[in-house]
């Protein structure tokens, strides 16, 4: 049985979960060691069973306890080489993965642990963001947790996922009406931000296929989102070419600041 967990998806933190009975990886490492095994043991899941960490990119949300649960996990690293190097200039990581290290190319297939993998570059303003497919056991899965607009390559690798884990970070209304400077805001819009409640629904239009069983809406922004926003405008989209939610695609909000239910999947 394949399950698929988020523990934390926010600036406050970012953390995900894919495991069986033979194996489990986490995508990045933005909670603690304490909170990671907190949250697997409530779901039945024991921090034991991670053998690998797939990296996407080096903002702190992403890799601030990256160094400190590589080193007591001793579990391998995955991340391309110029996140490596970034992740040696970085306080919480600088001279903490040592030999955990593992590098990546970008669109090379990976094998670890009967597990496939590739990283695939996406638009956004940190050291060579990555998002990830990843052939678990049969069971394939997309992450696009930072992004801020959505390439022809992403689309194509999430045309061919089972679970499609994707930033839907803010409504545009909520961020411009709302208290960030102006700077900020143009950060989060000019396009290696983040994607919108609006540009990832409009995503959904140009991804989805018969073969999509669920959709995570993940990263959502607590001051500039709600998860009713973010629901609405991907089931609008999804709806709108004739996609019935619960019967061909199955769409959740993931919590900002909590773990999500334990998600299986018997892909026998």
């Amino acid at each position: 049985m394949n399950r698929f967990l988020s523990l934390s998806s926010g600036s406050n933190g970012n953390c995900y979960y894919i495991g069986n009975e033979k194996t489990a990886l986490v995508i990045d490492m933005g909670i603690s060691l304490r909170m990671l095994r907190q949250r697997l043991m409530a779901n039945g899941l024991d921090v034991g069973s991670i053998d690998m960490i797939l990296v996407t990119h080096d903002h702190i949300d992403h890799i601030k306890c990256l160094g400190s649960v590589a080193g007591k996990l001793s579990v391998p690293v995955f991340a391309t080489a110029k996140v490596h190097s970034a992740l040696e200039n970085r306080p919480c990581t600088s001279g903490q993965i040592g030999g955990c290290r593992r590098v990546l190319k970008a669109e090379v297939f990976n094998e670890h642990k009967g597990v496939k993998f590739v990283a695939f570059p996406v638009p956004h303003d940190a050291t060579d963001t990555v998002g990830y497919y990843i052939d678990f056991f049969g069971e394939k899965f997309v992450f696009m947790t930072d992004l801020g607009e959505m390439t022809d390559d992403a689309v194509q690798y999430s045309r061919e996922a089972d679970h499609l884990i994707i930033e839907s970070n803010f409504d545009v209304d909520m961020l411009m009406e709302g208290p960030y400077s102006p700077d900020l805001k143009r950060r989060i819009i000019q396009g290696h931000g983040h994607l919108s409640n609006e540009q990832c629904a409009q995503a959904l239009k140009r991804i989805y296929h018969p073969g999509l069983k669920s959709v995570y809406l993940c990263h959502l922004s607590e001051n500039n989102n709600t998860p009713e926003k973010a629901y609405k405008s991907a089931s609008d989209a999804l709806t709108s070419i004739g996609v019935e939610l619960g019967r061909d695609v199955k769409l959740f909000c993931l919590p900002r600041r909590d773990s999500s239910p334990v998600f299986t999947f018997d892909n026998l």
